[in-house]
């Protein structure tokens, strides 16, 4: 199987996106709610049905110095409980700069038509779209 799970963790939602080792291509799908530092399982338990991923890969927002910080100690907890939950490999990706690009692809997918503003709760799945494009072009498909 080539597909991969990408997600963009926030104390609110978790943006999600899809991989494909193969094209090397990533592409937002959903967002998650979050709620007491937990995620919704069952929709995540779709997901994980729906594409049957063989890697996750989660976002690691550090400091711009590269040090970890509060938000990384949630995104650790939280690949740790994908692990434990569903038995697959969970790798990080240094995220920053990543919410930052993903505002800037809606901002010009808007410009052009192609989003609205109402489509802006979205912007999380593109972090996590833009995550896993670095997984993959990082060489991925090496491992």
């Amino acid at each position: 199987m080539s597909c991969v799970l990408g997600f963009d963790v926030g104390s609110k939602l978790i943006g999600v996106a899809v991989g494909n080792r193969v094209t090397s291509s990533a592409r937002a799908i959903t967002t998650i709610p979050m709620r007491n530092d937990a995620p919704d399982w069952a929709a995540l338990d779709t997901l994980r049905g729906e594409w049957l991923p063989d890697t996750l890969v989660v976002g690691l927002p550090l400091t711009l110095e590269g040090e970890e910080q509060a938000a990384s100690q949630r995104a650790r907890r939280f690949a740790d409980r994908l692990h434990e939950r569903y038995r697959l490999p969970v790798t990080f990706v240094d995220e920053r700069h990543s919410s930052r690009e993903a505002a800037q692809r809606f901002a010009e997918a808007r410009a052009a038509g192609l989003k609205r503003r109402s489509d802006a709760a979205q912007i999380d799945a593109e972090a996590a779209a833009v995550i896993l494009e670095r997984w993959l072009q990082d060489g991925a498909n090496a491992a």
